[in-house]
């Protein structure tokens, strides 16, 4: 399967959603609570969107949900299903990396379609972005919609379902260092970007703005993976970097100053305190689009809608 540097086009934009569009559910990584994933899909409902639901979805092996190749293989077929207008995770958790070597990056450029999650995600969300030009969109999983807040509801209504650019703040924001930048926004969990280094797969760092957040790792954790992409060379040509949430992972300011200390010889502007990731609120992003961000006036704002009208 092709996966060069010649398949990279320019930048698609999906088509945005409409009410009535069908979203299509996909299960690349863990098995999923079935109340979590019921309460996510009336919420899709509530929306104005109908739902489909694979019968091979709930499979299970060990950790994962379904063989590697039951998972790759239900991904493409959503991708590939006409009446599908958006595909939607029903979880992170582990493996959807080992997808990679999969699927077909080729019909996903051909057949451009909403692909949201985030978490465990992020392996998908960062490789078609980068191997198709596609846009992709951190955001809710299917089981984090029955609990998520308006906010989240309500942002990723916005970055799907119009024609209005994003203009993101975060609710407590944090400069860490001051300025403004602008590129396209790519990232996401910060422990699944690091474990893609050294593939075909890792996303790119150089003139884009990038997000991290995280889940449950401890500081020196932290600190070991921002260390292993600063000795890459990775963070060296970085724009901006913007930091959501860093639950369970001991005190916010241990991880600020972490951050801080791996850009020490930079003076890269990063701008912290956006409700992104595994936190109360999850604000959807568009990975791949051109923004700004000025953390004099704490905002991240997209320069233009993150779907098309049409395809």
């Amino acid at each position: 399967m092709e996966t060069d540097a010649s398949m990279k086009k320019k930048i698609i934009k999906p088509r945005s959603l409409r009410a009535g569009d069908t979203i299509g559910i996909a299960a690349p990584s863990s098995p999923f609570d079935q109340q979590a994933f019921e309460g996510g899909i009336r919420a899709l409902e509530s929306m104005g969107f109908q739902v489909r639901i694979p019968e091979n979805l709930f499979r299970k092996e060990g950790y994962l949900a379904g063989t590697d190749a039951e998972r790759a293989e239900l991904l493409m077929q959503l991708f590939c299903d006409d009446s599908v207008r958006a595909i939607f995770c029903a979880r992170g958790g582990f493996g959807s990396m080992r997808l990679l070597p999969l699927l077909d990056f080729e019909t996903i450029r051909a057949q451009p379609k909403i692909l949201v999650g985030f978490s465990d995600i992020t392996a998908l969300l960062v490789a078609i972005y980068d191997m198709c030009g596609l846009l992709t969109f951190h955001g809710p999983v299917v089981t984090s919609l029955a609990k998520g807040s308006e906010k989240s509801s309500a942002a990723l209504t916005d970055a799907i379902a119009s024609n209005r650019p994003l203009i993101l703040k975060p609710s407590n924001p944090v400069v860490l260092n001051p300025g403004q930048a602008s590129g396209p926004v790519v990232g996401g969990n910060l422990t699944m970007i690091t474990h893609l280094l050294g593939t075909p797969y890792e996303p790119p760092f150089k003139d884009h703005i990038i997000f991290l957040e995280d889940r449950a790792e401890a500081p020196y954790r932290i600190d070991r993976m921002l260390s292993q992409l600063s000795l890459g060379g990775h963070l060296d040509a970085v724009a901006g970097v913007l930091l959501g949430s860093f639950q369970d992972c001991g005190p916010i300011e241990d991880v600020y100053a972490i951050v801080k200390e791996a850009f020490r010889q930079s003076a890269v502007p990063i701008l912290a305190g956006f409700d992104l990731g595994h936190g109360a609120d999850n604000l959807t992003v568009p990975v791949g689009l051109q923004a700004a961000m000025d953390t004099e006036d704490g905002s991240l704002r997209f320069q233009e809608p993150a779907t098309s009208e049409s395809i």
